[in-house]
């Protein structure tokens, strides 16, 4: 089940998934672009795989139910949650920009994830196994000025993440936040749009140039989301892990070091992680 996936990274995912062998439900707002999705998924999957699109709001908890009851329907058991759907939301300074738009960019990035969790943990746990595949984005390890409702919600979902897996740890389900790298999409031309004097100069020029250049690949992403979705990520969990940045083709050797330790989660810097010798009691 993925959702957010009628264009982007959500459809790559999608493309990715059935060519692994998955049958997918593809879940997206705007019918026309999710049927269009579905067709070309459709067009790469195995001729016994079943693509399926249900359109929904993920920011809505009865539609997130009636996708999980439509994916639960048509499939004997649901293995992976990918929960790609997700906004900018207004770009400017905080006291200038709308603020029910503020809020509703909270309800789709961060609410969005929650409600689909919820909807499909309780199948993950009667079967004990479930990969959630968890999208989060700059905004996770970085300030955005300008874009804070996308910044302050993409950080969240990361320690959602963090957190849910502590919750369901010991059950098989792992949940893992995947960062793909600054992407050339819907969200990259938005920035654009809106202009230096809405997303502040440097951002934008950071944004021209990204866009200029081309991005990080879609397929880099991809790789990774079915890396996680796969046994080869068996006991990895509660991570943010970089598509572009980390090795993650080799995590599988390294469960054992991962579960012990804090690498790739969302943490506090103290003085002597930066070689001061003060701060410490």
């Amino acid at each position: 089940m993925i959702t957010g996936a009628s264009q982007g990274l959500g459809l790559e995912i999608a493309c990715a998934y059935v060519q692994a062998g998955s049958s997918v439900l593809l879940c997206a707002r705007n019918a026309k672009e999710l049927e269009q999705a579905r067709s070309r998924v459709a067009a790469l999957a195995d001729p016994d795989a079943k693509v399926l699109a249900v359109t929904a709001d993920v920011a809505s908890a009865a539609d997130m139910d009636r996708v999980a009851k439509a994916a639960l329907d048509a499939f004997p058991q649901v293995h992976i949650l990918v929960n790609n759907a997700g906004i900018y939301g207004p770009m400017g300074a905080i006291e200038n920009v709308d603020w029910q738009e503020w809020v509703h960019a909270i309800h789709v990035n961060l609410m969005g994830s929650v409600l689909a969790c919820r909807a499909l943990l309780p199948h993950m746990r009667q079967h004990r196994y479930g990969k959630i595949v968890q999208l989060s984005g700059g905004g996770a390890t970085n300030p955005l000025p300008r874009i804070s409702a996308y910044a302050a919600s993409k950080a969240a979902v990361v320690r959602f993440a963090e957190t849910l897996a502590e919750e369901v740890r010991g059950t098989g389900i792992d949940v893992n936040a995947v960062a793909p790298g600054a992407l050339n999409t819907r969200l990259l031309d938005e920035v654009l749009q809106a202009g230096p004097e809405r997303v502040g100069p440097a951002f934008y020029a950071r944004s021209l140039q990204l866009k200029q250049e081309g991005g990080a690949p879609l397929a880099t992403g991809a790789a990774l989301a079915v890396f996680l979705a796969s046994p080869a990520s068996d006991g990895i969990t509660g991570k943010l892990i970089s598509a572009v940045w980390d090795p993650w083709e080799e995590l599988g050797k390294h469960v054992e070091e991962l579960r012990a330790s804090d690498v790739y989660t969302l943490r506090r810097i103290l003085p002597r992680d930066r070689g001061m010798t003060w701060g410490d009691k």
